[in-house]
């Protein structure tokens, strides 16, 4: 059973299609990137002032911008870059920033009990139906006194496209995301122990739809949830669609607005 069983639509996107469809995306990823970055800016401010890690791991690592970072912050370390999409870390390790790039599943960490300091994850998790999972292979490979620093996205994330398509059809073309009450629940009833948990919304703004649906599909991140509708999307459709989210213009565009969940736990 998934942390998302209350859903009774199904759950998370098939992990092949999630591991496909960044892969997919590796090559354009960083140019449409800039929400991620700035997440994972800010995930890295909320590390502990103390935290000097021998090894750290960023678990989901995409492309690898933010190994770089860890690499920068942490030179004396030995870094671990880790992602489940293939292509992803074929463009990322060129790049250096981590001593090692290995495919993997924050689900089922290939790593040795006890062997970082540090566990980073920004804007990966969100795609981990089993966040249980996640937390005990985090408080398993992680050292006493290590931390699972991370960023993902919940309940009211994308809720203009949502409640714009909702208005066209009943089918399902915005990925599901859990709530934060159920990140707040998995985290207190985990090992680790949580120094900060909190939700910040992060609002982007586009001229039109077309540029926000082009943005996800080179993020990788379009619609990738079992349920989704088949085939093309009627132009009938998408023009119902483009007048749904006319509703939520405001001054400065279309706004797409995303949860962004950030937590900090320890192990003690």
């Amino acid at each position: 059973m998934t942390d998302l069983a209350h859903d009774p639509h199904g759950g998370l996107p098939d992990k092949r299609q999630v591991a496909a469809s960044f892969s997919r995306a590796a090559e354009s990823y960083d140019s449409v990137a800039a929400l991620q970055r700035d997440v994972g800016q800010q995930l890295l401010a909320q590390l502990p002032a103390t935290i000097s890690p021998e090894r750290w791991l960023d678990l989901g690592c995409g492309t690898g911008y933010f190994s770089r970072a860890l690499g920068a912050r942490f030179p004396a370390s030995q870094g671990v870059a880790l992602d489940i999409a293939e292509g992803m870390l074929q463009h990322a390790q060129p790049l250096g920033g981590a001593q090692q790039f290995i495919a993997g599943d924050a689900e089922r960490l290939p790593l040795r009990n006890e062997s970082c300091d540090l566990l980073f994850s920004s804007l990966a998790l969100q795609w981990c139906a089993d966040f249980t999972a996640v937390l005990s292979e985090a408080a398993r490979v992680l050292r006493p006194g290590g931390v699972l620093a991370f960023s993902s996205l919940c309940v009211g994330t994308l809720q203009e496209l949502r409640d714009s398509w909702l208005a066209v059809d009943g089918f399902i073309h915005v990925n599901r995301f859990r709530r934060f009450e159920d990140y707040q629940r998995l985290c207190s009833d985990s090992s680790l122990a949580p120094l900060a948990l909190h939700v910040t919304p992060e609002t982007l703004y586009y001229p039109d739809v077309r540029s926000l649906t082009h943005e996800l599909k080179a993020l990788g991140a379009h619609n990738l949830n079992p349920g989704r509708p088949g085939g093309l999307t009627g132009r009938a459709r998408m023009l119902a669609l483009l007048n749904a989210y006319e509703q939520f213009r405001q001054p400065q565009g279309l706004p797409a607005t995303y949860q962004v969940v950030y937590g900090v736990l320890r192990k003690d």
